[in-house]
């Protein structure tokens, strides 16, 4: 993160800023918004060495997302505000022209990425990281082989290192087809048993569960009744509800997923977000029609490894009168934290004030946790299953300057008491004793549903009675 110098304007002028336009930079992000009289903008990465421009667009696509109350700017994407403080200008790197060959050195982007760490990563103490010698150790050995292929490996073993439940690295083709090539080949073990999908077990559960299935017009969500007086909903995912208007010769060149991927990184974070929400409320409404005279209801995200949090809460918020606060959540940088934001769910008029149940597995991840983290503070919700996946945090996405993606996990989220669950899950009110391996948790329900179905409805009998 830069360090601002009043010189030109007082900071105290800098404080009474009651415009939207000029540079503002973020407080926990490594951001600098730039706003040009209200009609352009830009984005960038920031480190104390680069400056990478984000996004470069009209105004008019964040103009809704922006709030300015005193000397702080927020924008809000999806349930997340970030916050602005007035800078004077832009940091004086984003106005510099780098070359190519600098723009791709690889020692040049292996410091970047070790800043944006350092900075904003939020574990190091929660897993025990020695920072400084992994650092020195990763930038030693890219020194004797500073090549694109020796950067991959320095920084995926990194992310592996720290721990970071949320990282990722994204690199060209080209890079993935060398790793390829200097692997050798390797003998592989014999398949022990079938091969699921989350989608492929998901749906093998709804229909053998349900003994009445209303779902129509979604592949992502399945819902109906698994007794005569309990619904059901099944949510697979947190994301791919929104109309994108997504091209067919597009999805036939790339498939649906890749073809949704590429379309919503064009597009402005917070507008895409926000169709992801809406598409969702549309959908609940008919869910919710359809099971509102049911004496309870089940939400099964065993299989779910998530996507938004703006979903979660709007799935949520149909079980929710007010508005109620679910959760708290900070962001590191540098060496301390943004203050804590509180988390809250407008809830629905007509909502559904019936007892609910929420089943959960380890491969209930990311907003699917979010989801389970915010019935904690739900008297009418109660869990069921095994720990989630303890990948609470919000990724923060970087782009290097040599045009890789990478994300990080800077965000702390906790439930309303300030608990943390990252690495351990959220913890269920009646345990299911489910496999934390993938695929033998996902083999032991589909090798016996009828088990699965009855564990089920035993535990929702016993909460049911306390």
């Amino acid at each position: 993160m830069f360090i601002l110098l009043c010189m030109a304007l007082s900071c105290s002028e800098l404080k009474k800023r009651t415009t939207l336009n000029g540079a503002w930079t973020s407080i926990g992000s490594g951001w600098v918004l730039a706003i040009q009289d209200s009609s352009t903008y830009q984005l960038y990465d920031v480190t104390t060495q680069s400056c990478v421009v984000r996004r470069d667009a009209g105004f008019n696509e964040l103009a809704s997302s922006l709030e300015l109350t005193n000397d702080t700017l927020t924008l809000k994407k999806g349930v997340i505000s970030y916050l602005f403080k007035p800078a004077e200008r832009i940091p004086e790197n984003c106005t510099e022209t780098l070359s190519k060959e600098e723009r791709e050195d690889p020692m040049y982007n292996f410091e970047v990425f070790a800043q944006t760490v350092r900075d904003h990563y939020a574990f190091f103490e929660l897993n025990n990281t020695d920072w400084p010698s992994l650092y020195e150790q990763q930038k030693q050995r890219l020194l004797l082989n500073p090549s694109d292929i020796e950067l991959y490996k320095v920084i995926d073993e990194i992310l592996l290192e720290i721990n970071d439940n949320h990282a990722y690295l994204e690199a060209p083709e080209q890079v993935y087809a060398q790793l390829e090539d200097e692997e050798s080949e390797e003998e592989t073990e014999g398949i022990l048993g079938k091969e699921y999908g989350d989608f492929e077990i998901a749906n093998v559960v709804t229909n053998h569960h349900l003994i009445e299935d209303y779902t129509k017009d979604s592949w992502l969500m399945s819902w109906g009744k698994i007794t005569d007086s309990i619904g059901y909903i099944q949510v697979k995912t947190m994301w791919l509800y929104a109309d994108l208007g997504l091209p067919q010769s597009l999805i036939d060149s790339l498939g649906y997923v890749d073809a949704y991927v590429t379309t919503f990184s064009k597009m402005n974070e917070g507008d895409y977000i926000r169709k992801e929400a809406e598409a969702v409320a549309t959908l609940m409404k008919k869910v919710m029609d359809d099971l509102k005279d049911t004496e309870s209801i089940v939400i099964d995200v065993r299989f779910n490894g998530g996507g938004q949090d703006a979903v979660s809460f709007e799935i949520l918020s149909h079980f929710i009168t007010g508005t109620d606060q679910v959760a708290t959540q900070k962001l590191r940088y540098n060496d301390t934290f943004t203050p804590e934001l509180i988390l809250s769910i407008e809830g629905k008029p007509d909502a559904y004030t019936k007892p609910v149940y929420v089943l959960t597995s380890s491969q209930t991840g990311s907003a699917a946790e979010a989801f389970s983290i915010a019935t904690m503070a739900l008297p009418d919700v109660q869990r069921i299953g095994s720990r989630t996946a303890g990948a609470m945090s919000t990724a923060l996405e970087k782009q290097l300057p040599n045009g890789w993606f990478f994300s990080i996990s800077n965000e702390v989220y906790m439930d309303m008491e300030g608990k943390v669950y990252e690495n351990t899950g959220v913890p269920p009110d009646h345990r299911i004793a489910y496999s934390r391996d993938r695929q033998t948790f996902f083999r032991s329900v589909a090798d016996d549903l009828e088990s699965d179905k009855d564990r089920i409805l035993d535990a929702i009998q016993k909460l049911g009675s306390n």
